[in-house]
């Protein structure tokens, strides 16, 4: 027998992943989409590099711990067109509107004595209808499944466990697509994670069932005026997986004078979120901390989770109506 103390987030993720949610938890979502979107890489016009790190319940053995890094960007036309006024009077212009969106992401997520560790690229293509645009993104992922089996202690020298041809290390390819509208006051997403469904056969028998589920992920929010100082957005996050066990953020964000921004999101019979963040020349620093409003609370500190932020590029001039920051 498997000593509970030891392994007890390990077995919380094999049995939430059979039932729920198999990826990565985050809160930074709001600061960077792409997280949860592959169409969103490039829709800004920025060229953006971003750092995430979660540290889940704080203070619990083993508890799950979360790095990203990604980069995203647009690839901008520079070639030069011929736009005529009058038949006799034509005249060059450039012409930036570049259609390619590109992105990736390294990603560290450590379950217990569950590590997945992967690298991802992106290709998005962004459509402007008016003063909107549409985007699709497809992601491609290749992940490794490693499992510290050295980390385990038994009871029981003749665990069946490692009698069912237990493999410490797997690795896995899968896919995700995304579809994006944005506008200068709105926006809203549909993403669907883990599309190829790969099986993880970590052993023989005893683990021939387990598999990475479809996961979708339906996001949107709006941006109130206040004035010219103050902002507020209400956003919603639906997270669901093929059986259909949903999770849903609630979530308001208020700005000041683009710079400084505060929130709380509330997620579903789990957990409270207090957010704050601010803006430094192209810099932006985002920092969440979630409190439980279940059982388990009163076990840990809390979860922690920070993201760095930097945009390069003036999309202000490229792109005015994108100007979302």
């Amino acid at each position: 027998m498997i000593k509970k103390w030891q392994i007890g987030v390990f077995v919380i993720f094999v049995s939430w992943g059979a039932m729920a949610q198999q990826t990565p938890l985050y809160n930074q979502y709001m600061l960077n989409p792409y997280l949860i979107n592959p169409a969103v890489a490039g829709s800004d016009g920025y060229t953006t590099f971003n750092i995430t790190a979660r540290n889940q319940w704080l203070g619990f053995k083993n508890a799950p711990t979360t790095q990203a890094l990604t980069v995203q960007s647009r690839l901008l036309k520079r070639s030069f067109i011929i736009k005529s006024s009058t038949p006799r009077k034509r005249i060059l212009k450039p012409s930036r509107n570049g259609r390619v969106g590109l992105g990736g992401m390294i990603f560290n997520d450590m379950n217990g004595q569950m590590q997945r560790t992967g690298i991802s690229a992106t290709y998005a293509y962004h459509i402007r209808i008016r003063e909107s645009q549409l985007s699709f993104g497809l992601n491609g992922i290749v992940y490794q499944v490693k499992l510290h089996e050295d980390e385990l202690t038994f009871y029981n020298p003749n665990e069946p466990l490692l009698g069912t041809g237990l493999r410490r290390v797997l690795v896995v390819p899968d896919a995700n697509f995304g579809v994006y509208w944005l506008n200068y006051n709105y926006f809203a997403g549909l993403s669907v994670y883990q599309l190829f469904e790969s099986y993880l056969k970590l052993g023989n028998s005893a683990w021939k069932d387990y598999h990475m589920m479809r996961h979708y992920y339906l996001y949107g929010g709006y941006r109130f005026y206040i004035n010219q100082e103050f902002e507020i957005e209400p956003s919603v996050l639906v997270k669901t997986s093929e059986q259909l066990i949903v999770q849903v953020d609630v979530n308001c964000k208020l700005y000041f004078n683009k710079l400084f921004w505060a929130g709380v999101s509330y997620r579903s019979a789990s957990s409270l979120a207090v957010m704050l963040g601010l803006k430094a020349d192209r810099y932006y620093f985002g920092y969440s901390f979630d409190y439980g409003l279940n059982s388990l609370a009163r076990h840990t500190y809390g979860s922690h989770e920070f993201s760095i932020s930097m945009k390069l590029g003036d999309s202000a001039r490229r792109y005015r109506w994108l100007e979302r920051y």
